[in-house]
C-alpha cells in the first residue's frame, strides 16, 4: 500500500477529530542479569511538532527519536509534523540502551494505522538511519523473562537470533529491516520462526582451541591444576617469567567438566547483558578471563551508577586469572574476598541494587620477587630480602587463606623443551577430574553445595575423617608452619580431593602430605628457603 495515498487519508479523518491517536507496543530492557517489562506508548496529536520520550530515559533513549525518524523517513515512510509523545512504562524504573527503536518506530506507524501489531508480540532492537535492524544487549535475558510471564512471540535483531532461539517455547521473528518488520506485520510478507536445535548448536561451540598436550614438562604444577579442577579448589602459581604460568592457566578450562546446556544458558546471560556476544550466540566453554592488573574494584567486581557485570561475574562458571597478583592494587584484590566465599557479588546504589552472579575459580599467578629471578637456577635476583618480603606482603592472610592450594613452578629445562613427544591430552586429564567431580555430586546430593572447594565446616567433619597417622601429620605441620584454621580447613578440602581423583573412600597420610605440600606461602622460612636456593 502507498503511505502516501494512506497518509492522505488518515490526515482527512485526523482532523474530523472523531479519532483516537495512540498506540502501545510491547517491549522489555533489563536491571543486572534479568529481563522486565517495559509498555511503550505513543500518542500523536496536533499541537507544535516536536519528539518527546518521557519514562527515564538515559542518554542513547533520548537519542532514539533522531534514529526513528531517519529510519522511518528513509523507509519510506514521510511523518507528518505532528506532536509525538513516547512514555515508557514503568516510568519509575531507568531505561538505557537503543532497543526501543523498533518499538517506538512501529509504535507511531500503529498510531497511525498503518500497522497492526498484535499485543502478544514482545518488539526490541536498534535502528540504523536506513532503516537496518541492529544487534541489541541482553536479548537471552529478554525473552526467557518474557516467556516465564507468558508470552510467546518476538522480533528480534537477525544478529540475535541464535542467542533468542536458546529459549523455550519462544518463536523467534527477525526481519532485517524496518520495511520487513512492517509488511511482516501487514501480512505482505512471510517471516519463519527461528528453529534451533540447542543441543547440536551447544556441541558445535564446544572447542577451546588449545590443549594440555601442549605444555612442555611442568608435571608438579600440571597434577596441581588438575587436583584444583577435580575439586573447584583456587590455586595460586609463582615462579620466575617465562616458566609458564599463563599457559597453564590459559589451559585450566579444558580439564574442567564440559559445560551443561543449563549452565551455559546462565553464562551467555550474562555476557550477553554486558554485550560481549559476537559471531557465537551461546557460550559453550567455561569462561576465561584476564583482566590486566590496572583493572579498578568496579571493572573486577562490576559496578557503574547503573551496575554492570564485572569480571568476576563474567568468569562466572568458569576460570577467573590474576597474573601478576602483587601488581594488583590491594583494595581490587580485597575485594574479591567476599564473592570467593559467597558465589555472588551484590551491587548496590542510590537508585537500585543488583546481584549477579560469581562463582568462579580464581587462578592467581606471581613472580617470587620483584625482579622475578629468586626461584630461577639460570638468573642471578638482585632484590633484598627487605624488597622481597616488601613485595609478598602486598597479599593479605585472609586472600592467602582463601586459596586452596600454592605451587611453585620451576623454570622449564632445556631437555623438556627439545622433547617432541606430547604431553597427556586435556580430554584424558578432564575424564579423571569429571570421575572425581561425579563422586563428590553423590557426596552432596540434595545438598547446596557441588564439590570440596564449597564445602563448610559440617561438611568437613563428616567427610574429611582422618586416621591418627594423619591426624598427627597435619597437626605437626600445623604448629611448624603456622598455618590459621581456615588454612587447616582448606588442606582438609585438597586432601579430600586427592582421595576422590584416586577413588578412595578415606583420606589416607599421603593425601594429606600432598596436601599440605600445597601451601608453600604459609611457611614462615619460604623467603630464606627462597634466597638460598
Amino acid at each position: 500500500m502507498n503511505f502516501s495515498r494512506f497518509l492522505k487519508k488518515w490526515q482527512i479523518k485526523e482532523e474530523s477529530g472523531n479519532r483516537e491517536v495512540f498506540a502501545r507496543i510491547l517491549s522489555a530492557s533489563t536491571i543486572g542479569v534479568e529481563g522486565y517489562i517495559v509498555e511503550v506508548e505513543i500518542d500523536i496529536t496536533s499541537k507544535i511538532p516536536g519528539f518527546v520520550i518521557v519514562g527515564l530515559p538515559e542518554g542513547a533513549v533520548k537519542e532514539s527519536k533522531e534514529r526513528v525518524l531517519a529510519a522511518l523517513n528513509n523507509s519510506g515512510f514521510k511523518i507528518p509534523p505532528k506532536k509525538f509523545t513516547v512514555n515508557l512504562a514503568p516510568a519509575d524504573v531507568r531505561k538505557e540502551g537503543s532497543l526501543f527503536d523498533l518499538p517506538i518506530a512501529l509504535g507511531i506507524l500503529k498510531a497511525l494505522d498503518f500497522v497492526s501489531v498484535p499485543d502478544d508480540f514482545l518488539i526490541v532492537g536498534e535502528l540504523s538511519l536506513d532503516g537496518r535492524i541492529k544487534r541489541i544487549k541482553g536479548v537471552l535475558s529478554i525473552v526467557s523473562d518474557a516467556v516465564k510471564r507468558g508470552i510467546k512471540n518476538f522480533i528480534v535483531p537477525p544478529q540475535n537470533a541464535e542467542e533468542a532461539g536458546l529459549v523455550d517455547n519462544a518463536f523467534i521473528y527477525t526481519p532485517s529491516t524496518l520495511f520487513d518488520a512492517v509488511q511482516f506485520f501487514r501480512g505482505e510478507k512471510e517471516l519463519s520462526p527461528v528453529k534451533i536445535d540447542k543441543v547440536a548448536y551447544f556441541e558445535q561451540h564446544q572447542d577451546y582451541g588449545v590443549d594440555f598436550s601442549e605444555v612442555k614438562g611442568q608435571e608438579s604444577v600440571k597434577r596441581a591444576l588438575e587436583i584444583a579442577a577435580a575439586g573447584g579448589h583456587n590455586i595460586l602459581m609463582v615462579g620466575p617469567p617465562g616458566s609458564g604460568k599463563t599457559m597453564l592457566a590459559r589451559r585450566l578450562p579444558t580439564i574442567l567438566p564440559r559445560m551443561t546446556l543449563e549452565e551455559a544458558i546462565e553464562t551467555t546471560k550474562i555476557h550477553s547483558v554486558a554485550g560481549l556476544l559476537r559471531e557465537s550466540g551461546i557460550v559453550a566453554t567455561r569462561p576465561f578471563r584476564a583482566p590486566h592488573h590496572t583493572v579498578s574494584h568496579a571493572g573486577l567486581i562490576g559496578g557503574g551508577t547503573y551496575p554492570k557485570p564485572g569480571e568476576v561475574s563474567l568468569a562466572h562458571n568458569g576460570v577467573l586469572f590474576l597474573d601478576e597478583l602483587p601488581e594488583f592494587s590491594q583494595k581490587v584484590i580485597e575485594v574479591l574476598r567476599q564473592p570467593m566465599e559467597d558465589g555472588i557479588v551484590t551491587i548496590s546504589r542510590a537508585r537500585q541494587s543488583v546481584t549477579f552472579p560469581a562463582r568462579f575459580m580464581l587462578v592467581a599467578a606471581m613472580n617470587p620477587c620483584p625482579c622475578g629471578y629468586l626461584t630461577d637456577p639460570y638468573h642471578k635476583c638482585t632484590c633484598s630480602p627487605s624488597e622481597i618480603k616488601r613485595y609478598h606482603s602486598r597479599l593479605s592472610g585472609p586472600l592467602l587463606d582463601r586459596i586452596d592450594i600454592h605451587i611453585e613452578v620451576p623454570p622449564v629445562r632445556f631437555d623438556e623443551l627439545k622433547h617432541k613427544g606430547e604431553g597427556e591430552p586435556s580430554s584424558v586429564i578432564r575424564e579423571r577430574v569429571e570421575k572425581a567431580r561425579k563422586l563428590q555430586e553423590r557426596r552432596f546430593k540434595g545438598k547446596r553445595i557441588h564439590f570440596n572447594a564449597h564445602m563448610g565446616q559440617k561438611e568437613i567433619r563428616k567427610y574429611c575423617q582422618l586416621d591418627e597417622v594423619s591426624e598427627n601429620l597435619l597437626k605437626m605441620a600445623m604448629e611448624k608452619m603456622g598455618l590459621s584454621a581456615r588454612a587447616y580447613s582448606r588442606i582438609l578440602k585438597v586432601a579430600r580431593t586427592i582421595a576422590d581423583l584416586e577413588e578412595s573412600e578415606d583420606i589416607m597420610s599421603h593425601h594429606i602430605q600432598e596436601a599440605i605440600s600445597y601451601r608453600s606461602l604459609d611457611r614462615e622460612d619460604w623467603y630464606m628457603r627462597s634466597l638460598e636456593f
